[in-house]
């Protein structure tokens, strides 16, 4: 930062420092404010000061190729010499002790300066002989009593009418005034001090918090053993006895007795205070106790107190006649600069100085009476100098600019110092608003608090009193500031332009160079609204960003079209390439005007895209081509390997990714473009599209080729798992292809172009595009998994088909029928798993399924072998049951509905049913009728009514046929002879349970039979698969069989005594016998064509199913369902 101030003056050329406010030279120049009427004659105090017009002093008449020798030579006499004659001077009549904790003698501080100063030794000793010459200064001590607070009342009233009496006492006084007084306590300053040396100051009437602010300067000669007196006394007039009366109260009974005896006139003691000069400080300010002269009244207040060392008639000839305050200017600056040159490193100075340096600028504004606030003043003055050419710390700036702010409130400046602070303030202002104008440059982004510290100081500065009197003209800095940063841009932006501008005059160079400033201009304008904007706006509340976009958009806007001006009918490839960058930042630059506070007129980057309409065909050929080609490229290098293997596999090979990633670019143009034309942004997206459907179709060709190729030279296995990984990379690609259209983000195109391109041609034209291209790669892929499930399904087929031979039904057990097929799918399956990814796996897997279901149908419909029938169907069951979990993988393969397909249900039904054994299917067809019986509903054949009801207890079935009704008429004479016959099925469950029939009734087509049976039965058995009563209603015939009047099937279940829980033992012993219920149940006829009869029948060596058959057979033949009654 500190080369970048070159630009100001140099501290060390102080003599507009050093020179006296009422000797400067120069004039300023003065202008109104914009707006502002009249004019104000330069000079006056209300003057205008405009920041633009910046106030030069002159120079002394010195020649500019003065040799720098002499120049350091006279500086160091004119300049240097008087302030070190100054400070031993101040050294040698130094009064008090320094603030500073440290004390230093006299040679240490003489060392100091010495070397501070770059004295040598003859020139200390000759100016050191020079100032023991001198006259010695005339010694004060200013004492300024301020107030008192908490005095005794000695007036009858209760106050006092205090005063105080100043003097300083020396050595011999006050040794005399001891060895003189009789009584201690009887003394008093004007007993034994001159009247001329007694000062004393103004009587406050009947108050015992007084305030006086009176400044006495008391004379003395030596300091040792001199003391500093001040005694508090309450002035007593002479009053009349009536005038005592008025005020006279039973408490100042005392005070009126002790007033009487008291001489007329005399001054009542209140208290004193008496210091040191050799224990006081330079300055002093504190609260002091009064002091008694006798115990009497120990607490007699406090008196609060400002003393402070001075000369008076100090010898002037050592500075040639400058004011303190210049030479305390220059001491200060000497001293600064001593002490930045010690200091190692670069961090800002922080106001920091040495204590010896402190200790001498203390005693010489306390011996020249420089005020605090023209010692501030110096420091501003002196500090916002040093800011220009070094690094200051702005705490340091912060800090005097408020204690200015402080005394101006408090004190008023002399004329020549106001002027000064006024000019120090504005010269300071126009600095800061020099280097605000080149932030760019000053603060990079690295040192942005720095810029935000200036910017607070400015506002600060505009904030105090001081300025605001001092410069009375509406100043606003928001538009100082902001007059600086637009001309601070425009400078920036001429200089950018100068660096970047082409060496010849070619068109291509052109180009490159605006696209060089462009990147420029874009980049600033983004750190303006990310970095610097925050800034401004936080503390002078300044929008830089608009200010800045503003001023650098209407700048660039006007090189772009010149230089598309420039281009008109020239383009080719090259110089399109070129203007690819350029709009791209253009599009980056204008779309960060949504970020702009206000806007007051229109953006002259607004359809800037009109000017490269002509480079837009080429940008679309040069992405299709490049793209295209580093697809071939990527093809042609695929060893068609997966990329990654472990526990997170990359199935797919390199050219997959290289395809996806080179096709990424296009999509990115495509946002890059944001072409603002609705319909020629819907016909660039159709040209794209298209090209992305090319450039994908072009690979799916190519990686075709590059397989057969890489399987000529290898082996089986070899060639199965490029092919997987052809496959996987086409699945790779149709996954991007569905997410393409939200890459290229349709819908905000269809939004945008609602109001010209219908919705059916959007449709028809952009997704019809992907839509072909989906259907070659599901084409593609359906092909090759077709390839790789070839031969699985013949091994498969072959499996299946041996475990129906003849030769192998006894050998072995379902179990090792079905092993080799689980082992050769388990192993195949495990290896397509794991080349394969899981859409692909799933899309192999389905056409194995659906063709396993259908070659075990096969199998089981072209059995020749009807008695192996069973067999078989058990192991193609079973084998149906292990394939369905070889599939479903515990839901990693097929899910199960895509395995229950209808076939399967009906396989799987048919397998289910054939497998069963003649007992199995004998219990199914009495389910089955039991289940007919439930359902059946009227009473077509007649019913029966039975009681029944189970014991426990000795394990009987109880069954009482109550009646039956409405049977049919079967004999000649139009009625029938029944009778019912009882009978347990199924038989291999009731084998030793004979059936039962009642009476027969002759001619009654309603009989009331009222028989009971009792079957003796286990519970288990009334419980069985199938158990039930099967009730059969006859006519009877004497010349032929009986006569079929219909039959019914009461389940055992529902028998009461048989349901419910409980086992055998437990009905024994505490279940009651159930109570017998009566039920009404309707004859049935049965129907022809029974699956399981059928399936009975079939096996013929089956002795007790043919039994049943025969019997089931008969009723069929006797049943008249179907026939017209």
């Amino acid at each position: 930062m500190a080369t970048q101030r070159g630009m100001a003056a140099n501290l060390d050329g102080s003599d507009n420092l050093l020179e006296p406010p009422d000797q400067m030279q120069g004039s300023t120049m003065f202008r109104p404010k914009h707006g502002s009427p009249g004019h104000v004659i330069p000079g006056s105090p209300g003057h205008v000061r405009r920041l633009g017009m910046t106030r030069r002093r002159d120079k002394k008449d010195f020649k500019d190729d003065e040799n720098p020798e002499e120049k350091v030579r006279r500086h160091k006499e004119q300049e240097l010499k008087p302030l070190y004659k100054e400070l031993l001077y101040t050294i040698k009549h130094k009064l008090g002790k320094p603030a500073s904790a440290t004390v230093f003698t006299d040679d240490e501080l003489r060392k100091y300066i010495r070397e501070a100063f770059s004295m040598t030794e003859s020139e200390h000793s000759t100016l050191m002989e020079k100032v023991e010459n001198t006259e010695p200064p005339v010694y004060c001590l200013m004492a300024t009593v301020k107030e008192a607070k908490g005095i005794l009342g000695k007036d009858i009233s209760g106050f006092s009418d205090p005063y105080c009496l100043l003097t300083i006492m020396e050595d011999e006084k006050e040794s005399r005034t001891k060895s003189s007084r009789a009584k201690p306590r009887k003394f008093c300053v004007k007993d034994v001090v001159s009247d001329d040396k007694i000062f004393s100051t103004e009587i406050k009437n009947q108050t015992l918090n007084p305030i006086w602010n009176q400044t006495f300067i008391i004379e003395f000669e030596d300091s040792a053993g001199a003391s500093f007196h001040l005694e508090m006394w309450d002035k007593d007039e002479e009053v009349s006895l009536s005038q005592k009366l008025e005020e006279f109260n039973f408490r100042n009974i005392k005070r009126m007795i002790k007033d009487a005896k008291k001489e007329k006139g005399e001054d009542d003691f209140l208290g004193n205070v008496v210091l040191k000069l050799q224990d006081l400080h330079c300055t002093e300010d504190h609260w002091y106790d009064l002091e008694p002269k006798t115990e009497t009244y120990p607490d007699r207040g406090k008196c609060h107190l400002n003393l402070k060392f001075i000369h008076k008639e100090r010898d002037m000839t050592l500075s040639a006649g400058r004011c303190a305050y210049v030479n305390y200017c220059g001491i200060l600056q000497r001293f600064v600069q001593a002490y930045i040159a010690t200091q190692q490193g670069c961090d800002p100075w922080k106001g920091e100085l040495c204590a010896e340096a402190q200790v001498l600028l203390e005693l010489y504004a306390t011996q020249n009476d420089l005020s605090p606030f023209l010692q501030d003043l110096a420091k501003w003055v002196a500090y916002s100098k040093l800011y220009q050419t070094l690094e200051v710390d702005s705490s340091v700036l912060f800090q005097q600019i408020t204690s200015i702010e402080y005394h101006w409130r408090q004190k008023e400046l002399p004329y020549q110092q106001k002027k000064e602070l006024g000019d120090s303030l504005h010269d300071f202002l126009h600095y800061a608003l020099h280097l605000v104008s080149k932030y760019r440059d000053i603060f990079p982004q690295s040192a942005t608090l720095k810029l935000q510290t200036l910017l607070r100081i400015l506002m600060q500065i505009c904030k105090t009193q001081a300025f605001q009197k001092l410069n009375p003209a509406q100043f606003e800095l928001q538009n100082e500031v902001t007059d600086a940063v637009q001309e601070g841009t425009q400078e920036w932006f001429t200089i950018k332009k100068g660096l970047h501008q082409p060496m010849t005059k070619d068109l291509s160079e052109t180009v490159k160079a605006l696209v060089k400033l462009t990147e420029e201009v874009q980049q600033d304008i983004q750190h303006s609204k990310d970095v610097w904007n925050k800034i401004f706006v936080s503390t002078v509340q300044m929008d830089l960003f608009t200010i800045v976009y503003q001023k650098l958009e209407s700048l660039l806007a006007a090189e772009v079209r010149d230089t598309l001006t420039m281009l008109e009918g020239h383009m080719d490839q090259g110089l399109a390439n070129s203007l690819s960058p350029l709009y791209q930042l253009l599009q980056v630059i204008h779309k960060d005007k949504a970020f702009l506070q206000k806007r007051n007129k229109l953006m002259e980057l607004t359809n800037f895209h009109e000017g490269f309409r002509e480079a837009l065909p080429y940008w679309l050929n040069k992405a299709f081509s490049t793209t295209k080609d580093r697809v071939e490229k990527a093809v042609l290098v695929d060893q068609l390997q997966p990329l990654q293997s472990g526990p997170v596999p990359i199935k797919h090979s390199s050219s997959a990714v290289d395809l996806v990633a080179c096709i990424q670019p296009i999509c990115k143009m495509w946002e890059q473009l944001a072409w603002p034309d609705p319909e020629e942004a819907f016909m660039l997206m159709v040209k794209l599209t298209e090209d992305v459907c090319k450039i994908m179709a072009t690979y799916c060709h190519m990686l075709k080729e590059r397989v057969r190729k890489l399987s000529r030279n290898s082996d089986h296995g070899s060639a199965i798992n490029m092919l997987c990984v052809v496959v996987n990379d086409l699945e790779y690609l149709r996954s991007f292809v569905d997410r393409l259209h939200t890459q290229l983000n349709w819908a905000g195109l269809q939004e945008r172009t609602r109001t010209v391109i219908a919705e059916s041609q959007f449709h028809n034209t952009l997704p019809s595009q992907l839509e072909q291209l989906q259907t070659l790669l599901r084409r593609e892929i359906r092909s090759a998994l077709n390839t790789l499930g070839k031969q699985l399904n013949t091994d498969i087929d072959n499996h299946i088909r041996s475990m129906g031979t003849k030769r192998r039904l006894p050998s072995k057990s379902i179990e090792d029928a079905v092993g080799p097929l689980m082992k050769y799918l388990e192993r195949e399956l495990h290896y397509m798993n794991e080349n394969l990814v899981q859409e692909n796996f799933n899309s192999l897997l389905t056409p194995l399924w659906m063709n396993s279901v259908k070659t075990i149908y096969q199998m089981m419909t072209q059995h020749p072998h009807q008695e192996g029938l069973m067999v078989v169907c058990q192991r193609l069951q079973y084998t149906l049951e292990c394939l369905e979990q070889c599939f479903h993988a515990e839901g990693i393969g097929l899910p199960l509905e895509d395995l229950h397909t209808e076939d399967y249900k009906s396989l799987k039904v048919q397998l289910t049913h054939n497998g069963l054994s003649s007992q199995q299917l004998t219990e199914r067809f009495l389910e089955k009728k039991v289940w007919d019986q439930k359902v059946y509903n009227g009473e077509k054949y007649g019913a029966v009514t039975l009681l029944t009801s189970y014991r426990r207890s000795d394990h009987r079935l109880r069954v009482e046929v109550l009646n039956a009704a409405n049977l049919l008429p079967l004999d000649s004479n139009g009625s029938s002879d029944p009778f019912v016959q009882l009978c347990l099925e199924p038989r291999h469950v009731f084998f030793e349970v004979e059936p039962r029939r009642t009476q027969i009734k002759s001619c009654d087509l309603n009989p009331l039979f009222e028989e009971a049976f009792e079957f003796l039965v286990s519970l288990e058995q009334c419980r069985a698969l199938g158990a039930c009563l099967v009730v059969t209603v006859l006519d009877h015939d004497m010349l032929s069989s009986d006569d079929f009047e219909g039959e019914a099937f009461l389940a055992l279940k529902a028998v009461p005594g048989v349901g419910g829980g409980g086992d055998e033992a437990d009905g024994q012993t505490s279940q009651p016998d159930a109570t017998p219920a009566q039920m009404r149940l309707p004859l049935m006829h049965p129907k022809h064509n029974d699956d399981s009869l059928k399936l009975l029948e079939s096996r013929k060596d089956d002795k007790e199913g043919q039994a049943f058959v025969k019997k089931r057979r008969l009723r069929e033949k006797q049943s008249k369902e179907g026939v017209q009654l």
